[in-house]
């Protein structure tokens, strides 16, 4: 398999493509990263270094790419935060070209917006930019409950109303939609779940919750998440081996005491995920 992975990346520390390309990598994914910034270390700091790259530059990389005949293989397109509406537009012209090379091309979108806890942290245009015009023409997205309630202009908190909205994202375009923290009222306490829709059903995963936030973790999860889907069709093993890895990776983050993923140390977790949680079918 080969991802093309269009990205921030940060040299210090694991966010973006320096948290996405390397766990592609130990699964047997071939990757084809392209940055979108190249800063010191990522913005949860409140200080950085290094240029945001300008989107006629990036483009200009994706050129370079598609030149080398590159396109007819890639399996898959990647993206994550977007700093700017330029950014976008070429993400979705990488997209068109790609599929105009390999059909059978998929576009998986992380449509990074914010959290419950802390709203909207991007640019105000970023979340119409994607509700509008960039996830119409995803295959896969991976938002997290807050993001998925905003671009379908809902409020999920229960199974019924989150399957609902994933519903109304998938009448939006994309077929598979993997929403990466649940956060419902009723669940078991101490656990936080996430929940996949596809055409085959929906499928839910319960790991315990660790009381801390790392930054990096949703790219790690969207990227292995969409390989592992991309290779099985599987929506439910592959949110098992997904859930598997990440929830190995955070703890040994947790347990490490360091502020950054220690993605390295947690290599194994990527390449031989120990398949401790089920998926449970809940439509």
């Amino acid at each position: 398999m080969k991802v093309l992975s269009i990205q921030s990346a940060v040299a210090h520390g694991h966010v973006g493509n320096s948290a996405a390309v390397f766990p592609l990598q130990r699964i047997g994914v071939e990757v084809v990263p392209v940055p979108t910034v190249n800063f010191s270390n990522h913005t949860g700091y409140g200080a950085w270094r290094g240029p945001l790259i300008p989107p006629s530059d990036v483009a200009e990389i994706l050129l370079g790419v598609e030149e080398r005949g590159v396109f007819p293989q890639i399996d898959v397109v990647l993206s994550g935060y977007q700093g700017g509406v330029g950014i976008g537009d070429v993400i979705i012209d990488a997209v068109r070209r790609v599929k105009a090379a390999n059909p059978s091309a998929l576009y998986a979108c992380d449509p990074v917006m914010g959290n419950a806890k802390s709203g909207c942290f991007v640019a105000p245009e970023i979340p119409d930019l994607l509700r509008d015009r960039v996830v119409p023409v995803a295959d896969i997205i991976t938002p997290n409950q807050f993001e998925l309630g905003y671009l379908t202009g809902t409020e999920p908190a229960s199974i019924d109303s989150t399957l609902a909205s994933a519903d109304l994202a998938r009448d939006m375009g994309p077929s598979t939609v993997l929403v990466t923290s649940v956060e419902r009222p009723d669940r078991e306490e101490g656990v936080i779940e996430m929940l996949v829709v596809d055409n085959a059903g929906a499928w839910l995963v319960s790991t315990p919750y660790l009381p801390f936030k790392v930054n990096g973790s949703g790219d790690v999860t969207a990227a292995l998440f969409t390989a592992h889907y991309v290779a099985t069709r599987d929506a439910a093993l592959s949110l098992e081996r997904t859930a598997s890895s990440v929830f190995d990776l955070i703890e040994t983050t947790y347990r490490s005491g360091e502020r950054e993923l220690q993605l390295v140390q947690a290599q194994e977790s990527y390449a031989a995920p120990r398949m401790q949680f089920s998926a449970k079918q809940v439509r």
